[in-house]
């Protein structure tokens, strides 16, 4: 029972989100062919020891004659590099076509002798201020091949490495015995706990936006924001959004559906994982119709501010207006016009014009115009 109570300790570390730390290592072994990050054996929960680096097809044969499982770690790996791995482990082709070329939805596929498992990982950019270009969420895609007696994963991506989470694996051994399923749950675990970091930088974010919006501005009135900021904005939160929602399907169906190469002590943990996953999503949905809500507010007050503009620049044309009405009149240079010869006649005509603007000016204010 303790390697149940310390599962979540051995697989769950506080996810970074600095580009600097192991989490995003992408460093290759130089003994081992291009595209294998890792290769080894792991019998009774250990690393076995080699002196050399293993092939694929080396460690294959020690676990047929010893027992164990092998776990193979490729990053990017070409058609022709992945293609005697998957015929040394019989993968099926359709998953092997998905693993090479990647881009492919978060899903969980079943063969005879193999599940096929795609997540999405989720990086969160550092980045000082918010533009209308800003890149908030980077993506890449962690694919496994789980087996009886083999664990391969293929990474896409420049970060979301798992050299990390394998060492802190071989530092389990009770876990580590479970077999290549405890390293499914693992990868899991790890991935939707980057998706939780990411969560919440990007609460952050909208935090910011929403604030921005809704400050005042002048004389108390909402400032409100370029909305190519909170379009883009939206835009990261729909990839956030692709990559999380495809995945709630498959974790539910290994958390509730007894699979025969799902260890049963390990399977009740990916509930776990999978009320974390929802958690996320009903975050990542709601920030998109947050999103939505301060659009339509930016919008909202852009239009307001027009109309305020317009109204100002209405009254104005109307205080103008009585005086280009008078000048107009008396320049039509008739003979026989009132006042037109009286000694009194332009300052009277002045002051009347002076008052009606006054007096328009000050009926306009009243009401909110100016």
């Amino acid at each position: 029972m303790s390697m149940i109570r310390d599962l979540r300790a051995a697989v769950r570390p506080r996810p970074s989100l600095r580009k600097d730390s192991g989490s995003y290592d992408t460093t290759r072994d130089p003994g081992t062919p291009s595209a294998v990050v890792d290769c080894a054996v792991y019998r009774d929960g250990a690393r076995v020891a080699t002196r050399t680096p293993l092939t694929p097809q080396e460690a294959m044969r020690q676990v047929r004659r010893d027992g164990g499982f092998v776990w193979i770690g490729l990053h990017e790996p070409t058609e022709d590099e992945f293609a005697g791995i998957a015929r040394e482990f019989g993968l099926h082709p359709l998953a092997v076509e998905d693993a090479v070329q990647a881009h492919q939805r978060p899903k969980l596929e079943r063969y005879d002798d193999s599940l096929f498992t795609v997540f999405k990982t989720i990086h969160y950019i550092e980045h000082d201020r918010l533009t209308a270009n800003s890149e908030i969420v980077e993506t890449g895609e962690v694919m496994c091949f789980t087996g009886g007696d083999f664990f391969i994963t293929v990474r896409h991506g420049g970060q979301g490495s798992l050299r990390g989470l394998r060492h802190r694996l071989q530092d389990d051994p009770e876990l580590l015995a479970k077999g290549p399923s405890a390293v499914l749950h693992a990868i899991a675990d790890h991935v939707v706990d980057g998706y939780i970091a990411v969560v919440d930088a990007v609460q952050d974010d909208i935090d910011e936006v929403e604030t921005e919006v809704f400050s005042p501005g002048r004389k108390g009135t909402p400032r409100g924001t370029d909305a190519g900021q909170i379009y883009q904005l939206k835009r990261e939160v729909l990839e956030f959004k692709r990559a999380v929602s495809p995945l709630l399907r498959p974790m539910q169906l290994l958390s509730e559906r007894p699979m025969r190469l799902i260890d049963p002590d390990i399977q009740k943990y990916f509930r776990d994982v999978a009320d974390h996953l929802a958690r996320v999503q009903e975050q990542v949905l709601g920030f998109d119709e947050l999103l939505n809500s301060i659009l339509q507010a930016n919008l909202a007050q852009a239009s307001v501010a027009q109309n305020e503009d317009m109204r100002k620049i209405t009254s104005w044309a109307a205080i103008v207006a009585v005086p280009t009405m008078v000048c107009g009149v008396y320049g039509m240079n008739f003979e026989h016009m009132p006042e037109l010869h009286a000694r009194y006649g332009y300052p009277v005509v002045m002051g009347i014009t002076v008052g009606l603007c006054l007096s328009i000016h000050r009926i306009l204010k009243r009401n909110g115009w100016l």
